[in-house]
């Protein structure tokens, strides 16, 4: 690796670390804020239409964003003919398919379970041509590791919301908030990334570089339809068949968990593929390095799900308010389960790229959808209670497709992945247990916090039992210390 490479990486690492860390200071703070101003239903009509923009964000991107990322020109001109190319196809899909979601977007509204709402959808929906306008110059900026201007990008995001949506709720009390905020805040990176990009569009277009880009993108294409079909399947059929308020609950109740965890995986995940990438021909030097990432996060995230388990309502009602408390066992099964997920599924994901099979993860996505969308329709029509409880489980089927994936194609065992963390999960079950017994005692809010403090000790007085985990534990905290006195020098 070129000194001038690294260089950009540990930059851009910087500037990348320094985005994450804000975003998930001030994110959950404004979501807490809005939660506290608007309803359940406010939500689930905007969720409604998320269904929607996500799907048409997908074929109006179709790929060209990784291509430009990864491709090796040979070239300048080479490289600017081809995001001449993937710009406009971007821009004109977008309007495309924004002109035909305003021509139907009432019978559209509709199957999404909003009938009546095909204004809303329409407005909500300027977002996808604004998108599109400026994920071109976005990707390049990414290719240059040009992590300081989409620093700054990713904080006027962080900030519209602030000085635009909570005011907008403060005034308006209903789902045209969220809408309009959302616009704003499109609005805004479309402006700063158009002025800030040293690209800029020209005339110039070429059927040939689609033709040989789109065969490219295809499966990433793919990869993308399934992974929307995986988030999407659940939300479609609520909204479909059960009400805003249902919807409500259960979208933000994921969003909120995905709020707290990424604290932890924000930070870690990033670099899990790249450093897998450069073992691809050291297969038993990766796969004890994929256990390696799997137990230090686990150290944090088992711990951290079975905690959002034990005091969902403690939690719900700091981070939503009164008015979510039936959002509480939502939360806290989908923190469970996120947990669990994260730790035996997200760090096989990055396997497959790293060994130069991201086919696998078609694949693995397929069979996950296959099994999940009969699995939604039928739960939800025994009630809103059993679709979600349904729905959390059977990430477990998740789970298990990946472990069984990295096992063939690096002979990782599946069962030295789970002895791996079993002093996580020991620890975590006995302070869950503890959790449980003290809330009996009293459930009110200052001893709640008591009771965190006491599981927090447990947990980890628990873990130093283990040898291994001693070992590891008092090694991260020299670590850190070593760090901060660095960082005081």
């Amino acid at each position: 690796m070129s000194d001038n490479l690294n260089s950009k990486i540990v930059n851009a690492t910087k500037w990348s670390a320094l985005t994450e860390i804000l975003s998930k200071l001030i994110t959950p703070i404004t979501a807490m804020v809005m939660a506290r101003l608007l309803t359940p239903e406010a939500y689930g009509v905007v969720a409604t239409f998320s269904i929607i923009i996500a799907l048409a964000d997908i074929f109006a991107d179709a790929g060209f964003q990784k291509y430009l990322i990864q491709r090796e020109f040979s070239s300048p001109e080479e490289k600017d003919k081809h995001t001449n190319v993937a710009f406009w196809s971007n821009l004109v899909m977008s309007f495309f398919l924004w002109i035909v979601i305003a021509i139907f977007c009432q019978p559209l509204a509709t199957l999404v379970g909003s009938p009546g709402l095909g204004l809303v959808l329409v407005v909500s929906c300027v977002g996808i041509p604004l998108t599109g306008f400026c994920s071109i110059q976005m990707a390049l900026m990414k290719r240059d590791f040009d992590f300081k201007t989409l620093f700054w990008r990713r904080l006027v995001s962080i900030l519209v919301p602030i000085f635009v949506t909570i005011p907008l709720a403060f005034w308006l009390r209903s789902y045209w908030a969220l809408v309009l905020g959302s616009l704003a805040m499109n609005l805004a990176n479309t402006v700063f990334l158009t002025f800030k990009s040293n690209w800029k569009p020209r005339k110039f277009y070429s059927f040939a570089i689609l033709k040989e880009m789109f065969s490219f993108c295809s499966w990433s294409l793919v990869d993308s339809l399934l992974v929307w079909a995986t988030v999407y399947a659940d939300i479609f059929f609520i909204s479909r068949y059960l009400d805003a308020y249902s919807l409500g609950l259960y979208r933000t109740s994921i969003s909120m968990v995905g709020h707290i965890v990424t604290l932890i995986t924000a930070i870690v995940l990033p670099v899990v593929m790249p450093a897998l990438s450069r073992l691809q021909n050291d297969i038993p030097e990766m796969r004890r390095m994929l256990l390696k990432f799997q137990k230090i996060t686990g150290i944090i995230l088992i711990p951290l799900g079975v905690g959002i388990f034990v005091f969902q309502d403690l939690i719900t009602n700091i981070m939503l308010g009164e008015q979510w408390g039936e959002a509480a066992p939502i939360l806290g099964l989908w923190g469970l389960m996120e947990a669990i997920t994260i730790v035996f599924a997200r760090f096989c994901s990055p396997v497959y790229p790293a060994v130069g099979k991201p086919r696998v993860s078609v694949v693995v996505q397929t069979l996950h959808v296959v099994v999940l969308i009969p699995a939604v329709i039928i739960s939800g029509k025994y009630g809103f209670e059993t679709l979600y409880i349904t729905r959390s489980l059977i990430r477990l089927e998740g789970v298990l497709v990946n472990l069984v994936a990295v096992y063939i194609l690096i002979k990782q065992s599946p069962w030295k992945m789970i002895v791996n963390i079993i002093p996580q999960i020991s620890a975590a079950l006995l302070m869950a247990i503890v959790g449980y017994i003290l809330l009996m005692i009293s459930n009110n809010v200052i001893l709640s916090f008591v009771w965190i403090a006491i599981c927090i000790m447990i947990y980890f007085g628990t873990l130093h039992m283990f040898p291994k985990e001693r070992t590891m534990l008092l090694d991260l905290k020299n670590k850190a210390l070593s760090s901060l006195i660095k960082k005081k020098k």
